[in-house]
């Protein structure tokens, strides 16, 4: 019997290796054999500037390590604010439609884009927006348009901003599963969902600050746009007094209430095209690909290096989703190494994580700037560990919708002694010196344990405001002040010392080309991640992943709420994170 089960365990695993094979040429023939055809843009057309699948500012390269090949993809944001600034002199393209985006982009991100947009109606060409609903988010997007349309059923949502903070307190109790929480900076909120059932004054405080920072940031680019006072749209958000299409139009936030399919008559009458004919229209995304290099200057030998750091900082190789060290680190010392980069920006959004992998591209940053200038650029969150990374650069720019600072730290220690006890779990141990056990789970923490942690934590909270400190020539007792893991707006930032100027990456690669002394240069982006070609398959569709099982299972709405949970569940040792990733529609 156990000749033959080994017979049978032998031609199954070949048969796994000849099906995973046979799909793995698939995939690597459909990534890498090759040229892709290009969408050629046609004359009199029009940019459909849909951005359901734009949520990232890069979009990545990856090193296929165990074929030797890579992929690079052009449908990040900054893709698509290079392809935008392209179409200003593209004589193919006469305008630019933005119609039911329902976009994923953050508030700063969105600011860039609609600076970019504002920059894109300088060449003479239109921008027209429609939507049947519009979002808040969406619509501080579409309010830059020459027009905006809504459907005549539809919605406008504009009534100010909120934040809500999910707490698991009352949860912890009902299931005996703690979450032990040590911390350093009463403004270090990150943690208070697992000790408190509401917000704390201080947090409540510092949230309110923030809202109201971005909501002023959205105001006065929309009262610019829309030639309303920002009393005005106040009024109107106070009242609802947009909530119908007549009422929204009456209020002077929209041009028009009509469909779609007339909303399409005007782009023909603004191109000179024949009511009943179609147009020629091209989508954001092709038109990056197409133009991925058509701005940059390929004659320059100069260049300036933008290293991408966005996500969740964590130990490991990392993605486009997590900033790891593997790929950070080694980006950055390409980069340093390499004499034909100029200066680097590090282009940061991230609510931070990790403590330690912060130090370690702290680190990288430090010895690069010995070399070459380093000019950070914030995005939607450059806050706590995504500070740290930024706090020692030559330069740092930031909009004014980004959430910064929250410098602080804690860890979390998750304890299921309570649960054990009601289920009639038990432990025993024996030990050979007085803290040889360490911690258990299973057991209540005790207050020597307890005391090293919080003696790990203040550690870490005095390296990272000396960190600060030194970055930004400030005193230690300065950085203190406006520390205590206190998060700030992007316009807040600037007051204290935070950050240098309110900017996005335009702004950033100009100050790195004047602190380099170089007039003309070329970008290179980075990191590459390294990853094997059998990952592939899950992202190919030929596994279901668990994440997508869930989602699919729960729904969007519940799986981003069960996210959340995760999060926070599995912060374990001392994390310099933000407090919580704010979310405005």
């Amino acid at each position: 019997m156990r000749f033959l089960s080994n017979v049978l365990a032998t031609l199954v695993g070949l048969f796994l290796f000849f099906m995973i094979s046979f799909f793995g040429l698939i995939i690597i023939a459909a990534v890498f054999g090759g040229d892709e055809e290009t969408v050629a843009v046609e004359s009199n057309s029009v940019i459909e500037l849909d951005l359901s699948k734009v949520s990232l500012d890069y979009a990545g390269k990856i090193n296929f390590t165990d074929i030797g090949q890579y992929t690079e993809n052009h449908d990040g944001l900054m893709d698509i604010i290079h392809a935008l600034s392209y179409a200003k002199g593209d004589t193919d393209i006469k305008g630019i439609s933005i119609i039911n985006s329902n976009s994923a982009l953050g508030m700063a991100q969105t600011k860039a884009l609609r600076d970019a947009l504002t920059d894109f109606k300088k060449s003479g060409k239109f921008v027209y927006a429609y939507a049947d609903v519009y979002s808040q988010k969406d619509y501080y997007l579409a309010s830059v348009a020459d027009k905006v349309y809504i459907n005549p059923v539809g919605e406008l949502d504009f009534k100010g901003l909120s934040a809500e903070v999910m707490f698991f307190k009352n949860m912890q109790e009902k299931s005996g599963v703690k979450m032990e929480v040590i911390r350093h900076g009463k403004y270090k909120s990150a943690v208070e969902p697992f000790l408190e059932e509401k917000m704390s004054e201080a947090n409540r405080e510092q949230t309110n600050q923030l809202i109201q920072s971005l909501w002023t940031s959205m105001l006065k680019d929309i009262s610019t746009s829309r030639k309303l006072s920002v009393e005005q749209l106040n009024a109107i958000a106070n009242n609802l007094g947009a909530r119908t299409p007549e009422m929204a139009k009456a209020s002077r936030l929209i041009d028009g209430i009509t469909y779609e399919d007339h909303y399409h008559d005007v782009i023909r009458k603004a191109l000179d095209v024949e009511k009943d004919t179609g147009y020629n229209t091209v989508s954001i995304v092709d038109y990056a690909e197409a133009n991925a290099t058509s701005a940059m200057d390929l004659e320059s030998s100069d260049k300036i290096a933008v290293i991408y750091a966005q996500g969740e900082i964590a130990e490991g190789e990392g993605d486009v989703n997590i900033i790891g060290d593997g790929a950070m680190r080694r980006a950055i010392r390409a980069a340093r190494r390499d004499e034909d980069v100029k200066a680097i920006v590090l282009r940061v959004d991230s609510p931070g994580g990790d403590a330690l992998t912060s130090d370690l591209i702290w680190r990288e940053i430090e010895l690069t700037k010995k070399v070459k200038p380093v000019v950070v650029s914030m995005g939607n969150y450059a806050a706590s560990g995504g500070y740290y990374i930024a706090c020692n650069a030559n330069k740092i720019f930031a909009e004014e919708t980004t959430i910064t600072g929250s410098i602080g730290v804690f860890g979390v220690i998750p304890n299921f002694a309570e649960l054990s006890q009601r289920i009639g779990l038990t432990v025993d141990q024996v030990q050979t010196n007085a803290q040889a056990n360490g911690y258990s789970p299973f057991r209540p923490m005790d207050d020597s344990f307890r005391a090293v942690t919080q003696e790990g934590v203040e550690r870490v909270y005095a390296t990272f405001v000396k960190r600060v400190a030194e970055g930004r020539k400030l005193t230690p007792a300065q950085v203190d002040a406006i520390g205590q893991g206190r998060v700030w707006s992007g316009a807040d930032a600037i007051k204290i010392g935070l950050v240098d100027a309110i900017g996005g990456m335009d702004e950033a690669l100009a100050e790195a080309a004047k602190l380099a002394k170089i007039k003309t240069y070329r970008t290179q982006e980075f990191p590459e991640y390294e990853r094997e070609v059998f990952a592939f398959f899950e992202e190919m569709g030929l596994i279901q992943s668990r994440e997508s099982l869930l989602k699919e299972t729960m729904g969007a709405e519940n799986y981003a709420v069960f996210q959340r949970i995760q999060v926070l569940a599995r912060q374990r040792g001392v994390m310099a994170r933000v407090p919580y990733e704010l979310e405005i529609q």
